[in-house]
């Protein structure tokens, strides 16, 4: 009942949260007077009383049993039975009685605790609600910085500021505020501004009172830009936690959950910043003066502003205080080192503290390839490391100096106390990130345990603390680190604890004796191999069971892993994180004595990040990175694989894993058959609202060398930059590096190894050089370029292209082996030398239909629809040119549509490219024959859906569509086309006048 009950409630609080989050709830009494009191107190008193009604009853139950107590005879050494009774009334009545009152009240507040659990959600979500930002708006406020910043401001590294803050006194920004003008505006004038707010009230209800002061905890933001002069923003990074600045900014509300499929990579920015309690984002438009540490603490204005903080919050910011001059001194002249060393000295901060914010990209994105983004995060392991070495420094201090002190405290109890002491400090120390607290309220609840003597173990310690925390949170349950952190100690508790029934069983005896041959090696090698052999295994065990959450959290999961976190864990583990530790230590005390534990830990780090460049840079291990699309039916199927083999041993039968698995198997299987063999085309976000990619991926039959057809997926890529070249735009801020794998990394969830083609439609340097690079990470047979070839040839490349260009110019045409699938060049003419004509738009013409999808990353399986216009038949057939009783589109017969489909990928970006089309090709495919009646050419068949695939930008000719007899228009970014509503409204005024005609 344990173990049902708290999964039950996981699982319900996820299920609450994930209605809330993706729906608006209606207002209810309980959300207004949920504001008054807390839940989850109430929660933990339930879950005691429920914890010993059970265990009363359990002890009831046991007690009216008659109890078999065996005596042993010493003359004749047989036993004798003594059959007694606990009490003197019947057994059986008190069992009974005992089983019919216990039930239903431990029925009754284990439904408690579900439902109030249930209402802790709502609980969370009606405050969250509460003090979200609704409307985007650019004001002025008090900044209030809580913490560290996630990164720093330092535009030659092309590296923004982000920063947790509290904004209040905000007030609409009615012209544009400098820094001066900022400066100018003096603290009493804020102090002004609350009194005026604090009098008026008295004579207002306490509704607008609370409207007036209300505060908002948002995520600030400044990023370089080339077009203005930001030199204010330097200004930023001495900004310390409590600082308080005045600043202008746009205020704007957090994106939803469904905006995170027009990410790249599927990251829900709106779960990760609701975990963190955020309420808003803003970007700042300029920086003043701060005040607050730097002001004597006689002011009186400072006294007002901060004698609502609660004394817990005045120390949680000494600690993060410190914590920033730790930073400091690591970015002391930080211009001076190199790359490698800047970055080693950012992975040392991290391992210390948790302080990510000097860590690059690249780092971050060579740790994830290496497997062991983990260990950047401050772990149970580094919380641990710390409390043992306090513990010991404190017994050996208190057995030589004070060693009376054991009559009274015991030398255990002691040693707790300096642990949880160390424990906790450390975990505020580093940000108290979930593994840091799991940690510290782990040894808090362990020794508290031992304390009382109850006999619980430490699984369902931890079980419970899970629970808790999530009473406490429940937003906890967004973060990956949640999951991560307490399902791996899970399964290290229960390989230790199969590894310790091995042990009493002697096991461990028998594989010394079988691996150590007689007289040859040392026993010490033996037990170091057999010590290495429990590392793979674990290793192993976490990366296999680990796999399901890691994929369906992040997406993709390296092979890498399970090789490198072999060295990589034990490195960290034993060696770096100790060091470090050490050096941390040694700094409040010798701090000349740090730096040169530091410089030791920096060259390890370095070292090993010129090991794992070298390691993942080997061509034959190049592909690392697994891609498969979970979801929750697959998760759950995994857990039932993993259930036989968690459980103890006999429990269950460990055969009754293979049904799941190969259900699991079959449900992975079918998956990616239905990603890979149904005829679509995913239109790829890329980050930019002009860059478009779009991949077809269209099922063909191969015959191999037995002679069976075997199905295969032809892919083609294709990317466009819909600038218009008649119109001054913001140049993009992606790079080739960075759109490369973002494109990859999609790709590679479509399970797309290689490729037939791509196709450059604009004569953009960006994206030539995004074609190399995939090339030559994909094999890639076909390479059109629109533009001329010798100005494409010219790109900047380390390497040699792995793969030739050809112009795309009009009519140039890729044909599959057996004649289903059909990709034309339309337009494209580099021999004008006119760039406005060099875009090339294609025709891919399919004996199937073709499935356009918006590409979601975070689950590709559910990838929705683009929104469509379909337009009207009267739209198609009703032109100057053409008998308005000449039906030219297939849906007015729908006997006469077949499975034939034609997509047109519009990349025009100025109207002079369709009216050369139109110009060049009016006998080719104008359709339109001397009687008025449309013909149906080899290009374009009459029982063939013609759909149009454009950015919303674009300005084609409503006569282009006509001509191609388009029948349904989307847009790349899942916008209206105007070009196809002009042509709707004119079809239909035709329509109206026939009409009125035949009448």
């Amino acid at each position: 009942m344990y173990w049902l009950l708290s999964i039950l409630i996981l699982v319900l609080m996820m299920a609450t949260l994930a209605v809330t989050g993706d729906s608006v709830l209606p207002m209810s009494p309980f959300s207004e007077a949920s504001a008054y009191f807390t839940i989850w107190p109430f929660l933990i008193v339930i879950a005691m009383i429920l914890l010993f009604i059970s265990q009363w009853c359990k002890w009831r139950i046991v007690s009216s049993d008659k109890i078999n107590v065996q005596a042993v005879d010493q003359l004749t050494g047989k036993k004798q039975s003594i059959l007694t009774k606990t009490s003197s009334q019947n057994p059986a009545l008190i069992k009974s009685l005992s089983r019919i009152l216990c039930y239903p009240l431990m029925a009754l507040l284990a439904l408690l605790l579900v439902v109030g659990s249930g209402l802790q959600v709502l609980h969370s979500h009606s405050q969250a609600e509460d003090t979200k930002v609704t409307n985007a708006m650019r004001v002025q406020a008090l900044v209030t910085i809580e913490g560290i910043s996630d990164s720093v401001y330092d535009p030659a590294n092309n590296s923004g500021y982000r920063q947790v803050a509290t904004v209040s006194y905000i007030a609409p920004l009615i012209a544009e505020l400098s820094a001066q003008d900022l400066n100018r505006l003096t603290l009493e004038q804020v102090l002004a501004r609350s009194s005026d707010d604090s009098n008026s009230s008295q004579n207002s209800n306490s509704q607008n009172n609370i409207a007036s002061l209300s505060k908002h905890r948002i995520l600030l933001s400044a990023y370089p830009k080339k077009s203005t002069d930001f030199s204010n923003f330097d200004s930023l990074n001495t900004l310390q936690p409590g600082d308080q600045v005045l600043m202008s900014m746009s205020l704007a509300p957090l994106a939803s959950s469904q905006d995170a499929i027009n990410n790249p990579t599927g990251f829900d920015s709106y779960r990760w910043l609701r975990a963190r309690h955020i309420d808003g984002a803003a970007t700042i438009l300029s920086v003043g003066k701060p005040f607050g540490n730097s002001v004597d603490e006689s002011n009186t204005v400072l006294k007002n502003l901060s004698s609502a903080d609660s004394y817990l919050k005045r120390i949680r910011t000494r600690i993060d205080q410190g914590r920033w001059q730790l930073r400091q001194t690591f970015y002391q002249d930080w211009s001076s080192f190199t790359p490698d060393q800047q970055q080693a000295r950012a992975v040392t901060l991290s391992l210390l503290t948790g302080d990510r914010s000097l860590i690059n990209r690249e780092t971050k994105d060579l740790y994830q390839l290496a497997g062991i983004s983990h260990l950047l995060a401050i772990s149970g392991t580094h919380v641990l490391f710390l409390a043992i070495i306090m513990a010991a420094l404190a017994v050996l201090i208190f057995d030589k100096y004070f060693p009376t002190l054991y009559r009274y405290v015991p030398r255990w109890q002691l040693r707790w106390v300096v642990m949880i002491s160390a424990a906790f400090v450390y975990a505020l120390f580093t940000g108290f990130d979930v593994p840091a607290a799991r940690t510290a309220w782990m040894l808090l609840a362990i020794g508290a345990m031992r304390l009382t003597l109850l006999p619980v173990s430490t699984m369902r310690v931890l079980l419970a603390l899970a629970v808790i925390m999530a009473w406490i949170d429940p937003y906890v349950l967004w973060q990956a680190g949640y999951w991560l952190s307490f399902v791996a100690v899970a399964l290290i508790l229960k390989y230790d604890a199969s590894l310790n029934d091995k042990d009493s069983q002697g096991h461990m005896q028998s594989d010394l004796k079988a691996r150590q041959p007689q007289g040859l090696i040392d026993s010490n090698f033996a037990k170091a191999y057999v010590s290495f052999k429990r590392l793979f295994k674990l290793q192993c065990w976490l990366f296999i069971a680990l796999l399901p959450i890691t994929l369906m959290l992040f997406g993709k999961a390296s092979l890498w892993g399970l090789v490198i976190n072999l060295f990589a864990i034990g490195l960290f583990g034993w060696v770096i994180v100790p060091l470090n530790l050490l050096a941390g230590l040694c700094y409040l005390i010798a701090p000349s004595i740090a730096t040169s534990l530091w410089a030791l830990v920096i060259s390890l780090v370095s070292s090993l990040h010129e090991l794992i460049i070298w390691l993942t840079s080997m061509p034959a291990l190049s592909k690392a990175w697994l891609y498969t699309p979970v979801n929750s039916a697959i998760l759950i199927m995994a857990g039932l694989v993993l259930i036989p083999w968690l459980l103890p041993r006999g429990l269950l039968s460990r055969w009754l894993a293979l049904p799941p698995l190969s259900l699991l198997i079959m449900t992975v299987y079918a998956n990616q058959q239905a990603i890979t063999f149904t005829p679509t085309l995913y239109v790829l976000p890329t980050n930019d609202s002009y860059i478009s990619a779009a991949v077809m991926q269209y099922p063909v039959d191969t015959v191999s060398n037995d002679n069976k057809a075997k199905p295969q997926s032809i892919s083609w890529l294709i990317l466009a930059d819909h600038r218009p070249k008649d119109t001054r735009t913001m140049a993009s801020t992606l790079s080739a590096d960075k759109l490369a794998a973002i494109l990859e990394q999609q790709l590679g969830t479509l399970t797309i190894k290689r490729l037939e083609g791509i196709v450059v439609q604009t004569d953009a340097t960006l994206l030539a050089e995004t074609a190399m690079q995939l090339s030559q990470h994909l094999p890639t047979k076909h390479y059109w370029q629109a533009g001329k070839i010798h100005v494409a040839n010219g790109l900047n490349n380390d390497e040699k292209p792995s793969i030739s260009m050809q112009e795309c110019i009009a009519d140039k045409t890729w044909q599959s082996g057996d004649s289903k699938l059909k990709i034309q060049a339309l337009t494209g003419w580099s021999t004008i030398d006119d760039a406005s004509v060099w875009d090339c738009s294609l025709a891919i013409k399919s004996d199937q239909p073709i499935l356009i999808l918006q590409y979601n990353a975070a689950d590709p399986l559910q990838s929705p629809v683009l929104i469509s216009q379909h337009l009207t038949d009267a739209s198609v057939s009703n032109t100057d040119n053409i008998d308005s009783r000449t039906d030219a589109s297939p849906l007015a017969n729908p006997q006469a549509i077949t499975n034939q489909s034609r997509l047109v990928l519009d990349a025009s970006t100025h109207q002079r490219l369709w009216q050369l089309w139109s110009l060049l090709c009016t006998v080719d495919t104008s359709l339109v024959s001397a009687s008025g009646a449309i013909n149906s050419t080899d290009n374009i068949s009459n029982t063939m859906q013609t759909t149009w695939l454009a950015h919303s930008g674009s300005n084609v000719p409503k006569t282009v569509l006509i001509a191609q007899q388009v029948q349904q228009v989307l847009s790349y970014d899942n916008k209206t086309l105007e070009t196809a509503f002009a042509l709707d409204d004119n079809a239909g005024s035709n329509a109206n006048n026939q009409e009125q005609t035949i009448e």
